[in-house]
């Protein structure tokens, strides 16, 4: 049975959350602030998170960058009544995985939620190597030559894809409902911006990638 959290500071929509999905067999908690939220998250272990944007206290976006610094990499579905693209964006930015927007659709949300646990169900190994990469999933780390580099919750979300597809090309569609959420919408000059500062962290020499290849017409594959 998936462990769910549900944070929503609305009374209506939490009880509606927590009965819809019980009904579907999952196990639901629901937290309704932000403070609380951080705190149960590092606490308990949960399957995944549907989090409010607009909460008291501590707003959605700070629960999930607190969360993402820690370590902690539990899928986290935002939902938002903000029509403004930014705040979305920003989420995924920040290291949600996916967004819905209020009002939504049941059905839809349900649909999400099994996508996510579907996806995670299959799992990233806990550490990754390759050339003189380490790519350390538990602890959301990377380091080359054994020295700790920085990279955004984007990157390391999109080395978690290659390292599964390894040897396969993804077309940027796929990277784009795997790593920022069939609801997101960047264009292909964004997706190509942010492969091109992973290669600056990975390759040693960018403009000649060894891992992170481009295959012309389609989209990328990682021969790591």
């Amino acid at each position: 049975m998936a462990r769910i959290l549900v944070v929503e500071d609305e009374p209506s929509i939490a009880l509606g959350l927590k009965s819809d999905l019980r009904l579907e067999g999952y196990d639901v908690e629901v937290a309704a602030d932000g403070e609380t939220a951080a705190r149960r998250a590092a606490e308990a272990s949960f399957d995944l998170i549907l989090l409010d944007l607009m909460l008291p206290g501590k707003d959605g976006l700070t629960v999930c960058r607190e969360l993402r610094r820690a370590g902690n990499r539990v899928p986290i579905i935002i939902l938002t009544a903000k029509a403004h693209e930014a705040e979305k964006v920003l989420g995924l930015e920040l290291g949600a995985d996916d967004y819905v927007t209020k009002p939504f659709s049941p059905v839809e949300l349900r649909a999400r939620i099994k996508a996510m646990l579907r996806r995670t169900a299959n799992g990233d190994p806990e550490t990754c190597h390759f050339g003189d990469m380490e790519v350390n999933f538990a602890r959301s780390e990377v380091r080359r030559g054994g020295s700790l580099i920085e990279v955004t919750p984007i990157e390391l979300k999109l080395l978690s894809v290659f390292i599964r597809s390894r040897g396969r090309t993804l077309t940027r569609e796929q990277l784009l409902d795997q790593v920022w959420g069939t609801a997101s919408s960047p264009t292909d000059r964004v997706i190509d911006n942010h492969i091109m500062h992973l290669r600056r962290k990975v390759e040693a020499t960018p403009e000649e990638p060894r891992y992170v290849v481009s295959v012309r017409g389609i989209g990328y594959r990682f021969d790591g």
